[in-house]
């Protein structure tokens, strides 16, 4: 999930073991890990929304927490520039954008991604010879893992 860093700060309270990473401009992220998909699903089977790892329930949950501001869910696998990637976003309680995605293991252009459309919405602004992908510093970690060393409870 990525979202402004004090909301995500927030709702990471209640969602046991869920590590915040910041981003740049007053973005961070939560890594889907084991145990925050175990915290935040409702048992249910996931929506029809078309995400690998969507908790069940889990969008009634953002819808939720985006009655305080944007937020996103994204999903990104690739290795050369080619793989998926698959961005939705909520705000005002609703879901405001997608989902989107891009074809599996086919190249596609950062600057129009799923996320980066995505991070666009939350307000992430690009400069010359970047997408909003790399404004935020989403390329930093390729993994979970990175994301979590590099994060605060």
């Amino acid at each position: 999930m990525i979202a402004g860093d004090e909301l995500l700060s927030a709702v990471a309270r209640d969602v046991p073991k869920a590590r915040v990473a910041p981003l740049r401009q007053g973005l961070s992220l939560m890594p889907m890990t084991d145990e925050v998909f175990d915290g935040v699903t409702d048992g249910s089977v996931a929506g029809d929304l078309g995400f690998g790892r969507l908790p069940g329930g889990f969008e009634r949950l953002l819808a939720q927490w985006s009655l305080s501001g944007p937020v996103a869910y994204v999903e990104a696998e690739y290795f050369g520039g080619v793989g998926e990637q698959r961005a939705a976003v909520w705000a005002d309680g609703a879901l405001v954008l997608g989902p989107l995605d891009v074809p599996s293991k086919k190249r596609f252009s950062r600057a129009v991604s799923p996320i980066s459309q995505a991070l666009g919405r939350l307000g992430a602004r690009k400069s010359l010879g970047e997408d909003e992908f790399e404004a935020v510093g989403l390329d930093r970690h390729r993994d979970n893992e990175g994301w979590i060393s590099s994060s605060a409870r």
